[in-house]
């Protein structure tokens, strides 16, 4: 479905994650800034599973770091945030950003995925 005007100022309505920023969709939100929302994974893939996104969007992580330095170190700022407040820290997580089809991107609103909560093997599967 498209919807003709956009809810809020650089949020496009047909991408999942905009319209999770703009309430139009719900969300177990876990941590929140003025910049970022950070929600669990509908589909976790280890114990501790979040999903930190910029509330403006760019596409992945690249555009965001070209357009917008500071919304990237926004973002590290708030993984580094939910990785603290799920108890991460010393025991240790994973922060990964897949970029493009090849990495498994889904949803082109770049998102990094904070997971941990146990041991999560390789990072990838031996050819």
């Amino acid at each position: 479905m498209r919807y003709r005007h956009p809810k809020i100022p650089g949020v496009d309505n047909n991408c999942l994650f905009c319209r999770i920023v703009a309430g139009e969709i719900p969300a177990t939100v876990v941590y929140e800034t003025d910049t970022t929302l950070a929600f669990r994974d509908i589909d976790p893939k280890a114990p501790v599973h979040v999903l930190v996104i910029p509330k403006e969007h760019h596409p992945d992580v690249v555009s965001l770091t070209r357009s917008d330095p500071a919304g990237a170190a926004d973002l590290l700022a708030a993984a580094s945030a939910v990785a603290e407040a799920e108890g991460l820290l010393i025991d240790g997580f994973r922060l990964l950003f897949n970029t493009g089809e090849y990495a498994g991107q889904e949803v082109f609103h770049v998102h990094g995925h904070v997971l941990g909560g146990g041991p999560l093997g390789p990072m990838l599967v031996p050819r």
